[in-house]
């Protein structure tokens, strides 16, 4: 029974460090991308670093920090998101 038992943890153990490593890959993969983009919504701006794993995801992002911290509400940040934003470059 021992050796059973034994192997057991050998198949535990392989999986556990597998799993670390698809965690720690896909993490990598998420945050491949960051760009800063700028918004410019009532006469303010301001501008926010975001990263994804796509442009798009990226800029998205950052245009949600800019908005949220720029409109004054949910129907003002829905405003806000529709807009194009003033500046988008990517950070290396």
């Amino acid at each position: 029974m021992p050796k059973k038992s034994n192997s057991i943890r050998w198949v535990i153990a392989v999986g556990v460090i597998v799993f670390i490593g698809v965690m720690a890959y896909s993490s990598f993969q998420e945050t491949r991308t960051r760009y800063e983009v700028c918004m410019t919504f009532k006469g303010a701006t301001h501008c926010a670093t975001a990263a994804g794993a796509t442009q798009d995801q990226a800029v998205r992002s950052a245009q949600e920090i800019d908005c949220e911290l720029l409109a004054n509400g949910r129907d003002e940040n829905v405003v806000c998101l529709g807009q194009q934003p003033s500046s988008v470059r990517p950070v290396r």
